[in-house]
């Protein structure tokens, strides 16, 4: 296969999320809440070449333009990703992803003694060392990158 041939057909209007790593495409749309029964068209590129990354994952969603919100959350998944906004099959916006400040009514908080577990209070977290790790603003639970991704994964399932 020759480096300028399409793997998958250019999408008219919608979002292309390049620069995913390897592997991530998946839990991209599981943090954007896309199961597949939304009636987007959605393309979905994994383990392919890549000059940045050595290999990535492309996702390509026809008829949905992302947030910024959902571009930001994007960045607690896959750090390196490129979101291209398409209209009439050309790029007419680029973003690059940035880990948010503040994450609010994504997760639940781990810690059982929290006030969100028992008064209806939304858990916002905040990002600190440069998306290394999260805090609870109510009870001050820390959680690693790492940690945080999973509970995101865990919790996060498509829409119903």
């Amino acid at each position: 296969m020759s480096v300028r041939e399409l793997i998958v057909s250019k999408i008219k209007d919608g979002t292309v999320i390049d620069h995913i790593p390897s592997g991530r495409a998946l839990d991209v749309l599981k943090v954007l809440r896309i199961s597949g029964s939304e009636n987007f068209r959605i393309a979905i590129v994994m383990n392919v070449e890549s000059s940045k990354l050595n290999k990535k994952d492309i996702v390509k969603i026809e008829g949905r333009f992302l947030s910024k919100d959902e571009t930001d959350i994007i960045a607690l998944i896959a750090p390196t990703a490129t979101i291209n906004i398409i209209k009439n099959f050309e790029v007419v916006e680029k973003r690059k992803v940035s880990t948010p400040r503040v994450i609010s009514g994504l997760i639940k908080c781990p810690n059982v003694t929290c006030i969100t577990k028992h008064e209806g209070i939304e858990t916002t977290f905040e990002v600190l060392s440069a998306g290394l790790r999260a805090r609870c603003i109510y009870c001050n639970t820390e959680l690693s990158y790492p940690e945080f991704v999973e509970l995101i994964l865990k919790q996060l399932g498509p829409k119903k």
